[in-house]
């Protein structure tokens, strides 16, 4: 799970996932280094799976817990309150993906925020307009943490919308064709990409450079080709340097190895034309 979240460079499985749970997109900025929080070698939170920071200037927290703990309540307070006071952050979540019972309940999915009520008469306690233009938050609560519990084995296998579709997943392993949820996509690929062997991977590696090559040398070929054409229209006219643009184009993808049918996607001009210009070139 954490390779699997860690795996693209832009974030885009973990901000699916995110995104899903939390119920608004989500852009990661950058994944910071758990270990910083390390204070000695029993610190339990420097074992924390993933420490996201998205656009918004928040904190997330991702653990993944197989093994029951009963003070795992306390381990998520803990981790969540050490990075309140440790870092200038508008707002932490914690969010738990755990394959054993925590607690007793009948859902697989619990949210716990804090909220300040008066005793008298009821009304919510509210951030004053200072507060409110430096936190961008309206609440009291809203400063505190959010905790977010997936109780993995309790979930039914029917995936009633896309946070189900991301349960399942953590649960059986396996995607579904009709998935529709942010981020599925991409694990779907890196979900495959594992269950070959290891002469597939490198065998389907080296189809991926040599695809990668081909494109480069499409491109390369194409802006090569449209400069030449450029300047020679300079000196010969619109039409001519058009001409002898694409006929560039169509020698130059023929020398980088680019097959036929592509070469005339490439440049518009007909087979015949395209072999013509390769066999009277």
């Amino acid at each position: 799970m954490k390779r699997l979240l860690r795996n693209n460079a832009n974030y885009i499985i973990l901000e699916g996932f995110l995104s899903e749970l939390l119920k608004r997109t989500i852009k990661i900025k950058q994944l910071l280094d758990s270990e910083s929080n390390k204070e000695h070698s029993l610190d339990k939170f420097n074992q924390v799976d993933i420490l996201a920071e998205n656009e918004e200037d928040e904190l997330v927290i991702v653990e993944v817990q197989f093994t029951s703990e009963y003070d795992y309540f306390h381990r998520m307070l803990y981790g969540a309150g050490k990075l309140i006071t440790q870092s200038h952050v508008r707002k932490v979540y914690s969010i738990n993906i755990v394959y054993f019972d925590l607690g007793k309940g009948n859902d697989y999915v619990y949210h716990g925020f804090t909220s300040f009520y008066a005793l008298h008469t009821g009304d919510e306690l509210q951030l004053s307009p200072a507060q409110q233009n430096e936190f961008g938050m309206t609440r009291a609560g809203d400063l505190f943490p959010e905790y977010y519990i997936l109780e993995i084995q309790r979930f039914d296998d029917i995936a009633k919308d896309t946070l189900d579709e991301w349960i399942y997943y953590l649960k059986n392993n396996k995607i579904e064709d009709y998935f529709k949820a942010k981020g599925l996509s991409q694990a779907r690929e890196l979900l495959d990409y594992d269950k070959l062997s290891d002469k597939e991977k490198q065998a389907y590696d080296r189809v991926l450079e040599s695809r990668r090559g081909e494109r480069d040398a499409f491109y390369t070929a194409r802006i090569e080709g449209r400069v030449e054409g450029e300047a020679i229209g300079m000196e010969k006219g619109r039409t001519e340097g058009m001409e002898e643009g694409l006929r560039n184009v169509a020698l130059n993808a023929h020398k980088a190895g680019i097959h036929l049918p592509d070469v005339c996607a490439l440049t518009g001009l007909s087979k015949d034309k395209v072999q013509d210009i390769i066999y009277n070139s």
